[in-house]
């Protein structure tokens, strides 16, 4: 069973519709115990780290999330849920992640060229090429030119050793990421037709 962890971030309709349109066994469910007999969690989310973490922290399921990550559980982080899998944010001040990938977000916008400031619309909405630096489980299914697709200001970085994936806006977006069994996508695969189902059934075949 896939658990997706619900703790009041974002719409997970698509989510689970999508894995169980690949007739996957998947719960929308915010319960440790449920959590921990899972045999793989997806963390999803969309709006701003800080509150995201927030709510984590006050259910508890930050360390119910840390916990089975640590133990080897295949973790996938969509969006917002993958990046509180890094250190930290720089959304709206500095705020702590859960520390499974080393690494921080950061606004797009303050990396890009006076140049692609004026040309490139903030939020990154739509869909984007995607570029595959190394192989990964998360990606077996996957190839260089496959299109994906993003919703968001902020982006993954000082993570090289992570990195899986990347798209061009104005500069190298991290698409995903793998470390070990913690994975995670900037993009929804939920949104991302063909692309995104197949990436959820690689995911589905990790630690099986």
């Amino acid at each position: 069973m896939i658990a997706v962890i619900d703790y009041g971030v974002g719409n997970l309709f698509s989510l689970v519709s999508s894995l169980r349109y690949l007739g996957l066994d998947a719960e929308v469910t915010g319960d440790a115990e449920k959590i921990g007999a899972a045999d793989r969690i997806i963390l999803p989310g969309v709006g701003a780290f800080a509150d995201a973490m927030a709510k984590l922290r006050r259910t508890g399921l930050d360390e119910v999330v840390t916990g089975q990550a640590e133990a080897g559980k295949p973790l996938l982080g969509i969006c917002l849920g993958m990046q509180v899998l890094f250190d930290a944010s720089l959304e709206y001040g500095e705020h702590r992640g859960l520390g499974l990938i080393p690494g921080r977000v950061a606004p797009i916008l303050d990396d890009l060229s006076p140049a692609d400031r004026a040309a490139l619309k903030i939020p990154h909405m739509g869909w984007n090429r995607l570029e595959i630096v190394r192989d990964c489980p998360l990606l077996r299914y996957s190839r260089t030119g496959d299109y994906v697709y993003y919703v968001h200001s902020y982006y993954a970085c000082d993570c090289a050793d992570s990195v899986a994936a990347v798209s061009e806006y104005g500069i190298p977006i991290t698409g995903a990421v793998v470390r070990g069994n913690v994975m995670g996508t900037q993009f929804h695969p939920e949104k991302s037709g063909e692309t995104g189902l197949r990436i959820l059934k690689a995911f589905s075949e990790i630690g099986g």
